[in-house]
């Protein structure tokens, strides 16, 4: 893997991570326009540099991470004095009391794919890190979405458009631990390539009747741990197997790591700020239409013979 081809990968991370599109689908398929990870005849075997790949893939999403914690870091900061507050009593006040509820709710949101993961990791990696299972997940989520349009415009009216950061720590404060597991059961379905974790979680909100915005930023807080974890269980799996000299070398040097990295977390920024944006006015149904096209273009290039499959 080259530079050029580590900032692309970043480029499709940051931007998708969190929205309702994938980015672990968009990931897939665009390594695999390029051409990465697969056999040429001349490169011999190629299974470790594809899983170095996969692996690359998961990395790259710490710059999409350290993007929100940097945006939300008020809201992080008072979960960590919530958290703090347990122990040293004298840190205990009202803004404690909402960081360590905010993060209990993250946790019990985080729990089910945790588990699921840790049970099914390997599984899903087999069967479902391929062009065509993402494929036919991008078309279902993406039709779901444009039926569910008319719902959404219902929920964007009852609220009356953009809400104010007051509004939506409000919103999550009044969230209890029976919705935010519905939202971390939502979060399972993501680990099906395609599906997109910002979408299920997004629904599963506004589904219990958090306020779209308020919907979109608990789906963001709720990255932290969910992809945080991902990326660090891939980290010390490569160097377990491999080495750390070696995992590095298998994606290219550790110049493509840092430039995937800081392209990710850029283009994760502008990202989240724009679709906080657009959520308190608008509904879902563009990245439903975009998901549409992006599975019809590539199940074509795939019917075409001009990637595999």
């Amino acid at each position: 893997m080259n530079v050029v081809q580590s900032i692309v990968l970043g480029l499709v991370e940051g931007i998708t991570e969190y929205l309702p599109v994938s980015s672990t689908g968009h990931l897939i398929l665009t390594a695999a326009a390029m051409g990465l990870g697969a056999e040429d005849g001349h490169a011999g075997d190629m299974t470790h540099v594809k899983e170095a790949i996969n692996r690359f893939e998961v990395i790259i999403q710490g710059g999409a991470i350290l993007a929100v914690a940097l945006l939300y870091w008020p809201r992080v900061q008072m979960m960590l004095r919530g958290v703090g507050g347990v122990a040293v009593p004298s840190l205990r006040n009202d803004g404690s009391r909402r960081g360590l509820h905010l993060f209990t709710l993250l946790v019990i949101a985080f729990l089910p794919a945790a588990v699921v993961g840790l049970l099914a990791n390997k599984t899903i990696k087999a069967h479902l890190f391929a062009p065509l299972p993402v494929i036919g997940a991008l078309l279902v989520g993406g039709i779901a979405m444009v039926l569910l349009a008319p719902w959404h415009r219902r929920r964007l009216k009852a609220f009356g458009g953009t809400h104010t950061g007051h509004s939506h720590a409000d919103a999550l404060q009044a969230l209890r631990w029976q919705g935010a597991l519905f939202i971390g059961c939502m979060q399972v379905l993501a680990m099906w390539p395609g599906t997109s974790r910002s979408m299920v979680t997004m629904l599963g909100g506004m589904f219990i009747g958090l306020p779209p915005v308020a919907a979109a930023e608990f789906a963001f807080l709720l990255g932290l741990p969910t992809l945080g974890a991902a990326s660090l269980k891939e980290l010390v799996d490569g160097v377990r197997e491999s080495g750390a000299s070696q995992f590095v070398a298998a994606l290219g040097g550790p110049l493509p790591v840092i430039a995937g990295f800081a392209t990710a977390m850029l283009s994760a920024a502008i990202s989240v700020k724009w679709l906080v944006s657009w959520l308190g006015r608008h509904t879902l149904e563009l990245f439903g239409w975009w998901r549409i096209v992006v599975a019809g273009a590539f199940a074509w290039a795939i019917a075409m013979g001009w990637m595999s499959r």
